[in-house]
């Protein structure tokens, strides 16, 4: 692992969601707490119906039994912090993303063991067993939750000054993306160029319908476009970093980590391109809707 991923990530993340808590209130969570539709959405399909699908695509792409448990691990880690990022950018809602990341954070202390124990019973690459890990889940919910407070106590404190630095943190989350991006492929370029072959196809593939599952299914059963932006990225964005630690720390295997580490790198580029698709497709709505409502006018 390199430093990147280790120490430089969290640390960057860590400073964009102060940025992302500058711009929230107490009151945008206890509007997700009035509407748990969203969130009971956004949960199944990330709990149940993406491992079922990395299951089915495992089998398709018959890959070796370490790599498949692999994969089936990044399947099973919940919504990394990266994807609050992508939410802030186009315009997902935040509250929503970050109160998702914290609650499958804590689940997936039992789920991520249970989904990694099945595949590790089914494919059999080795005998080791995953424990609850309590550890690095907690890790994963202070990188999200404690810099978000801080962020909403400088709002509560000084609300101007946390107006007049929206925008400016807007710009600065960009630059510290791409430099995550740079960093990120930079660091793992011969770990990417070794497995493209094996890995790429399938992360690219599976990344692809965690999007649109996560956007989709939440906007044909009702929910708002801003509600499914978030959930697209919460459930298309999984914590490869969490994933990586996991496989290497735990259990030891560095080949066990590869397809998280693939689709670490690949994701964000993917998650960019599917955000500008969502944010064509919301411009498209919009100007369907203003030129449908003078007609609607005119005929009544």
């Amino acid at each position: 692992m390199s430093a990147l991923t280790t120490i430089g990530l969290p640390v960057a993340l860590g400073i964009i969601m102060f940025g992302l808590g500058l711009s929230l209130t107490i009151a945008d969570f206890a509007r997700v707490l009035k509407q748990p539709k969203a969130v009971l959405i956004a949960l199944v399909c990330q709990l149940l119906v993406l491992p079922a699908i990395c299951f089915g695509l495992v089998l398709a792409f018959q890959l070796p039994p370490v790599l498949a448990v692999g994969m089936m691990m990044l399947a099973a880690s919940p919504g990394g912090t990266t994807a609050n990022l992508y939410s802030h950018l186009f315009r997902g809602d935040i509250a929503l993303n970050i109160s998702l990341t914290a609650v499958n954070s804590v689940i997936a202390v039992i789920t991520l063991p249970l989904i990694a124990n099945f595949a590790i019973w089914y494919f059999e690459p080795f005998d080791d067993q995953l424990g609850m890990q309590w550890a690095k889940a907690a890790e994963v919910f202070a990188i999200v939750l404690l810099p978000v407070a801080l962020g909403m106590l400088v709002r509560r404190l000084w609300p101007r000054f946390a107006d007049r630095m929206d925008k400016p943190v807007r710009i600065i989350s960009v630059f510290v993306l791409v430099i995550v991006i740079v960093g990120a492929v930079a660091s793992n370029w011969a770990l990417l160029l070794d497995n493209f072959a094996r890995l790429a196809l399938i992360t690219i593939v599976f990344c692809l319908i965690s999007l649109a599952i996560g956007y989709f299914v939440p906007r044909w059963l009702g929910i708002g476009t801003r509600q499914a932006i978030a959930t697209s990225f919460e459930i298309g964005i999984h914590n490869a970093t969490l994933a990586i630690v996991i496989a290497q720390t735990v259990l030891g295997s560095v080949e066990l980590s590869l397809p998280a580490a693939v689709y670490g790198v690949l994701m964000f580029f993917i998650a960019f391109g599917f955000g500008f698709v969502i944010r064509e497709r919301r411009r498209a709505d919009a100007g369907a809707a203003a030129e449908a409502e003078p007609e609607a006018s005119a005929r009544s």
